[in-house]
């Protein structure tokens, strides 16, 4: 039996459908964020990263990389174990106790990813609600869909941010529990949920509400609580799960609620009992970065003065970017060798390094270019990343017509959602 070629058949698989995923081995300059070198072919190469998710540079802020350096020194670096057997230390316990602060919650809860925080977050709630009907957005992120999947209740699709939809299916679930699973910024569109009004059919129906905040924490509201804080609805989403490793600029995720359902997921979710505990120091810095941004605004105004610029230079260039109300800027290419073309000429001849996103992540025919400003990303960037831009899209002959964004932005749809929901029944029929 020849192993090799199952393996060797996927990856031509792949290449074939001009999703085969190389990566730039980068490494960061946190004296200089957002420039890097890369370690290309010919050697290493000054650039600038333009598709981060460390959206306000906090990964590099002085006090957040002191604070993982001190508690390093002092605690070591590892956690020891899992939070069951010898990881639970002073430095995740305070951390949590900032995070539900963050979001008005009475607990939180930290975990590795927060891929891992949804996926078992999520599987975990709904394995614990008898009969649960799981209501989902259609363009929730995998790690979510993953969460329902694993729960194994019974799934109700809504089209994206579609109220109407949304409502058929809660009255159709009729007198079952039910949880809603949204979030508030969804990251390859860059739009918003309307949150409060999720919120109001939910509780009209009965129905609990889980709410990922991940590209939205420590960059929206007053201290930095996501969408839903700058909405005043916090209160009114049982769950918010939150990421550390995007606007905070560490890693780990976490969720918090009411303390009997934390305490519930703390108890029965695999994904949390037999995973080694984050270390104190990556705790500890972000704790650091979590406190900063409660009482900063700088890094939020100075990101949004960017962001507003770059979609200034990307207009004025006549570059198909879909609107967005969000620090998501995408450019849209809508062909994946295509995608990968710009991409590679943008980091070879210009040192803008942004990576193409292809199916899976988007629709075959939506693909694109994600770009993120940050607060660093000055003036002089901006006017170069327009040009570098333009340049290339006069070399590849890509299509600067306004229709390509729009029909991007219409008939986004993710294709991972698994198999078709079974119809829910419709209440008492």
């Amino acid at each position: 039996m020849n192993y090799d070629s199952f393996f060797a058949d996927a990856i031509d698989a792949l290449r074939k459908e001009r999703r085969y995923r190389t990566f730039a081995e980068i490494e960061r300059d946190a004296r200089h964020f957002p420039r890097a070198v890369w370690h290309s072919p010919g050697g290493p190469r000054d650039i600038v990263v333009w598709c981060s998710n460390d959206y306000l540079g906090m990964g590099s802020h002085p006090d957040v990389v002191a604070a993982m350096c001190e508690a390093a020194q002092a605690r070591g670096a590892g956690a020891g174990g899992t939070r069951n057997i010898s990881g639970n230390s002073h430095e995740i316990v305070m951390l949590e106790r900032e995070l539900a602060d963050l979001h008005g919650k009475e607990s939180g809860l930290v975990f590795t990813s927060g891929y891992i925080s949804n996926a078992t977050g999520i599987s975990t709630i709904v394995k614990l609600i008898p009969d649960c009907v799981v209501i989902s957005d259609e363009l929730n992120h995998n790690s979510m869909i993953e969460g329902v999947r694993h729960g194994g209740r019974q799934k109700a699709i809504f089209r994206h941010n579609d109220l109407e939809h949304l409502e058929e299916l809660l009255k159709a679930a009729g007198d079952r529990p039910k949880l809603v699973v949204f979030e508030s910024v969804y990251s390859m569109d860059g739009d918003i949920a309307p949150i409060g009004a999720i919120c109001e059919l939910a509780e009209r129906y009965g129905a609990m509400t889980y709410l990922d905040e991940v590209h939205a924490v420590g960059m929206y509201g007053e201290r930095g609580g996501g969408v839903a804080e700058r909405d005043g609805v916090m209160d009114r989403v049982d769950v918010i799960e939150g990421t550390l490793g995007k606007a905070f600029g560490v890693v780990g995720g976490y969720i918090t609620g009411k303390r009997l359902i934390i305490d519930a997921v703390r108890s029965y979710a695999p994904g949390f009992i037999f995973t080694t505990a984050l270390p104190p120091a990556v705790a500890a810095a972000a704790a650091a970065s979590v406190r900063h941004l409660k009482a900063s605004q700088v890094e939020r105004e100075g990101q949004r003065a960017q962001v507003a610029k770059v979609k200034r230079a990307l207009a004025a260039a006549g570059l198909p970017q879909m609107d967005t109300p969000t620090h998501i800027v995408p450019v849209m290419v809508g062909d994946a060798k295509a995608c990968k073309m710009a991409s590679d000429l943008l980091l070879a001849e210009y040192g803008i390094y942004i990576q193409p996103i292809n199916y899976p992540t988007v629709p075959r025919g939506t693909e694109r270019l994600r770009i993120t400003p940050t607060p660093f990303h000055d003036d002089a960037l901006i006017a170069h990343l327009a040009k570098a831009l333009t340049d290339v899209w006069e070399r590849l002959e890509l299509p600067y017509a306004d229709h390509v964004a729009e029909r991007a932005s219409a008939s986004s749809r993710r294709t991972a959602l698994g198999p078709a929901p079974i119809p829910l029944p419709v209440a008492g029929g």
